[in-house]
């Protein structure tokens, strides 16, 4: 039963010792800002952009969509558009007109005669729509 915690009087003893090191002629730390859960998002810049794309998708129906300018590209399953839009900026030097993410979740299924459950893996993967003359070299 802990209706009388310790975290008190530790914080009491944090301060006393901060007090003591100020009477003694030493000149006390400034305590930490702590940081809000409500404080500003990281912007796109303030991370590895490399880390949010894991690769180009190299399919049947990428290929195809790349002939109209609109690029797939496997990402992180913490990307957002925003992340996804700096990271194409700063790797190949181009602005994406619009973003778009498909989210697919993890699904069994079933394969061949006997019925053996196969787990295919989730992914997330990005569309990235460009203007007409710009280009992105994948392979």
């Amino acid at each position: 039963m802990a209706l009388f915690g310790s975290k008190k009087k530790e914080q009491k003893d944090k301060v006393n010792a901060a007090g003591r090191e100020g009477a003694l002629g030493q000149e006390s730390k400034p305590a930490q800002a702590e940081v809000k859960k409500g404080g500003p998002k990281p912007l796109a810049t303030d991370y590895n952009l490399a880390s949010v794309i894991v690769g180009p998708r190299i399919t049947e129906k990428a290929v195809s969509m790349s002939e109209r300018n609109v690029y797939t590209f496997n990402v992180r399953p913490t990307a957002t558009k925003y992340a996804v839009r700096g990271a194409i900026k700063a790797l190949y030097n181009v602005t994406p007109v619009k973003v778009n993410i498909v989210n697919k979740k993890p699904a069994k299924r079933t394969k061949g005669f006997q019925g053996k459950t196969v787990h295919e893996k989730g992914m997330k993967k990005a569309y990235v729509y460009l203007k007409k003359g710009d280009t992105i070299n994948v392979v």
